[in-house]
């Protein structure tokens, strides 16, 4: 994570108390984020520029809401990315989603060990893979792809690399902000990236 020479977040969430119209408008049009109290810092930290931030939130929440993929192979994907990058803060917000539909702490603690851990299914083991390739070439490579085309169709062959490389993206400005985890992102026991990396 990165921080001012003080410690504190380079680009501090930008408190409910200073948004604008603007901001007030990408909260009520993303609603499901009126759920979220306390807003999360993820949220606030792109309050800074709320004419991006509406746009983002909508496209992402079509990749969480109203997905091609299943949430557990999309969850795989986002935290094989997350550990991968050292993203802290995106690990941990999507541990706490993948729990949540479902997936044991067992199933995150393998997402570290890659695509050739134990026990993952052949589908699940080639989507860490092609996460993998994303990352380390920018593509999904030709075997990887011939398999995820015998379980997908075309919008989840599409998809998949939406997944990655938005939320390699989420990444770049989380980590370069400096942007600091919620209290309730860390009540679960899990692996933890190495920051430096």
């Amino acid at each position: 994570m990165r921080t001012s020479s003080t410690g504190a977040p380079r680009l501090p969430p930008l408190p409910e108390q200073r948004w604008g119209d603007e901001q007030r408008r990408v909260l009520e049009e993303n609603s499901t984020l009126l759920l979220l109290r306390p807003v999360p810092n993820s949220v606030t930290t792109l309050m800074h520029h709320p004419r991006l931030a509406g746009p983002w939130l909508a496209y992402n929440t079509v990749l969480l809401r109203s997905p091609a993929l299943s949430p557990r192979l999309r969850e795989l994907a986002i935290l094989r990315a997350m550990w991968r990058t050292a993203s802290t803060y995106l690990w941990l917000d999507h541990v706490r989603v993948a729990v949540g539909i479902g997936m044991t702490l067992d199933d995150i603690a393998a997402v570290p060990l890659g695509p050739d851990a134990e026990g993952w299914s052949s589908l699940e083991a080639a989507v860490l893979a092609a996460t993998d390739q994303l990352i380390d070439g920018y593509a999904i490579e030709e075997a990887t792809w011939a398999l995820l085309a015998q379980h997908f169709d075309e919008a989840q062959l599409l998809e998949l690399p939406f997944v990655v490389g938005s939320y390699l993206c989420l990444t770049m400005v989380y980590k370069s902000a400096g942007t600091e985890v919620d209290d309730f992102l860390k009540v679960i026991a899990v692996p933890m990236p190495e920051p430096d990396r």
